[in-house]
Formats: C-alpha cells, sequence, structure tokens
C-alpha cells in the first residue's frame, strides 16, 4: 500500500504543479522564460561542478579507492533515483552503494562510507541552512525565517544522537544478532549483514576527524557552488540577485526539501519553496514561479542522462560477464 501511495504521489505532484502555473498565468511564466532564451540549459552543465566536489568527499572517506571520474557518476546517478523515481531518499544509497561495488570489492568499505556520508552530509545541510538563514536576517528580508532557525534548532539533538550512536559502535552486530533470531543464523539474510566487519569500519571511519572535516568541507563547498544555480537563473531571467540572497533561497530550499524527504523526488515542496524564499527576497511573481520550473527542468534533464547512462553500463555490464562465461564453457 506504501509503495502505491508513492506511486500515486507522482502525477497528483505533477497535475498540482501544473494547476498552479495555469492558475497564475502560464503567458508571464513563459515569456519570463523565453527572456533567457536557451542560456538556461547551461545550467544543466554547470550542476556537474557541485556535483563533483560532492562525490570527491565520497571518495576522502572511502581512502581512495576509486576514481574521482567513476564516483562522480554514481554520485550523479544515485541523486537521480533519489530525485526522479518515486524512492525514498534511502533507494539512492542502496543503488550507490551497489555501483561502487563495481570498483570497490571490499563490499563493508562501501558500505560503511555510504553511511559515514549520509551522517556528513546530515551535518552539512544543517551548517548550509543555518548559513542560508543568517544571510536571510542580515540582509533585512528574514521575516518568518526565525521559525525555520527555531525548527533546525530544535530537531539538532537527532542527528547529534544518531552520531553519537553510530560513533558508539555495536548496532550492526545487534541487528546481526535479532535477525539470527528472527530467521536463523542459515538465512541468506542474516548471513549478509556482517554486523562486525561493518561495526569495525565504522569505527575507523569515526575516529579519523581530519577524514570527516575533509569530507564535510568538500560537501559544504558543493553545495555552496550549487546555490550559483539560483544566482544565475535570476540573472538570466531578468531579476539578479546578490550571492548571499541566492545562497539564502537555495538554503532554505534545501532544508525545507530534506524536512520533507518522503515525498517523492520532493514534488510541489520544492516548488512552493523555492517560489515562497524567492519572493521574500523580491524577486517578481512571474520569475519566482518560472525558477523552480527551470530547477526542475535540470534536475530532470541531468538526472534522466545520468539514469540512461546507468542503464548503458548495466547492459554493457551483462552483455561482457555472458560473453565471458561463454568463452569459459568452450574454453572447457
Amino acid at each position: 500500500m506504501k509503495r502505491l501511495l508513492r506511486w500515486a504521489m507522482l502525477p497528483v505532484g505533477i497535475v498540482a504543479l501544473i494547476a498552479f502555473v495555469l492558475h497564475q498565468g502560464v503567458h508571464d511564466v513563459a515569456a519570463a522564460i523565453d527572456k533567457a532564451g536557451w542560456t538556461l540549459l547551461w545550467l544543466v552543465p554547470f550542476h556537474a561542478l557541485p556535483l563533483l566536489l560532492d562525490a570527491q568527499g565520497w571518495r576522502v572517506l572511502l581512502g581512495g579507492r576509486a576514481s574521482l571520474g567513476f564516483l562522480w557518476w554514481v554520485a550523479a546517478v544515485r541523486e537521480a533515483v533519489s530525485r526522479l523515481l518515486p524512492v525514498a531518499s534511502i533507494g539512492g544509497e542502496v543503488v550507490g552503494m551497489r555501483l561502487a561495488r563495481w570498483r570497490v570489492r571490499d563490499a563493508t568499505a562501501v558500505s560503511a562510507s555510504v553511511i559515514v556520508e549520509v551522517l556528513v552530509t546530515i551535518g552539512v545541510q544543517y551548517a548550509f541552512s543555518a548559513l542560508g538563514i543568517v544571510f536571510a536576517l542580515t540582509s533585512r528580508r528574514g521575516a518568518g525565517i526565525e521559525s525555520i532557525g527555531l525548527g533546525l534548532m530544535l530537531s539538532l539533538p537527532l542527528p547529534v544522537l544518531a552520531f553519537a550512536l553510530v560513533r558508539k559502535g555495536g548496532w550492526f552486530q545487534a541487528i546481526e544478532r535479532f535477525a539470527a533470531r528472527m530467521f536463523g543464523a542459515s538465512h541468506p539474510l542474516t548471513q549478509g549483514i556482517g554486523g562486525a566487519h561493518l561495526d569495525a569500519a565504522l569505527d575507523a571511519l569515526m575516529r579519523r576527524p581530519c577524514m570527516l572535516l575533509s569530507a564535510f568541507g568538500w560537501q559544504l563547498a558543493g553545495y555552496m557552488l550549487g546555490a550559483l544555480e539560483v544566482y544565475w537563473a535570476l540573472a538570466l531571467l531578468g531579476a539578479p540577485v546578490s550571492a548571499g540572497e541566492a545562497l539564502a533561497i537555495e538554503a532554505l530550499t534545501q532544508a525545507v526539501r530534506h524536512a520533507a524527504f518522503m515525498v517523492p523526488a520532493g514534488l510541489v515542496v520544492q516548488e512552493a519553496a523555492v517560489l515562497a524564499f524567492a519572493t521574500l527576497f523580491g524577486v517578481p511573481m512571474d520569475v519566482a514561479i518560472a525558477l523552480p520550473l527551470i530547477k526542475r527542468m535540470r534536475e530532470t534533464i541531468f538526472g534522466c542522462v545520468a539514469l540512461a547512462s546507468w542503464q548503458v553500463a548495466e547492459m554493457t555490464r551483462r552483455r561482457r560477464t555472458r560473453d565471458a562465461s561463454a568463452i569459459g564453457a568452450n574454453g572447457r
């Protein structure tokens, strides 16, 4: 039933967005986008740059066991799965673990790096959101932003608790023992956990604060560079804002989107947040409506290319495996 509801939310969200745009006046929105022209398409390849910084943060946690280019591609697929497919945010991480194992054979190291990266990402999101709130308040356009800041402060103990629990260790061994009691020690699910090895790998990463800070810094730099998408798009649409205001719009939008992480692809949530925060910083209504559509356009094009490349890679890998098996059989 939950899966059915997630699938149902996808068309509902699209219909709601279309209805909203039509209500506000599709002519004005089209005129705003037409003013910028085809130059807006440069936002698609530009997204590769902040994603590259994010992949470098993951590479740090993996100890450089895979090339930056490969991890950048995996990060693009992870993001596309999480944002475009009707799955919870964890779906992208699961796919990322599987793809990373194409180059890093140590499944425990890959799993540990992704788990720690998720914790680092949560910390980065809080820091980035706090930075956006600061810029919003200093620009004197932060009316109503205090409530978002209060919400972040009240929810801060949760990620701190999660970090402390992972740092304490032993949780995956406990899960493994629980699974053994539930399904039996010989069950494939129980045998596939490897709790002791995963706890040891997590402990090794959590004991390296310099590595964690490096990953944090790379990810935060990626988030800040990603805010230039808003700055550039609004400049092209004829409603420029300062770099600080663009960062605030992006940071506050990310805060709202991640708070609603269970909504597939963040449909409507992202659009409503971008619209609200853009108008807060004095962006005209027609441009404020066009901005989330442009962001969704970039996200869709970039994500579809990533998903298509994933399918091509899967088919190529299967064909090579089949050919190798055929050669081995003929050799016997």
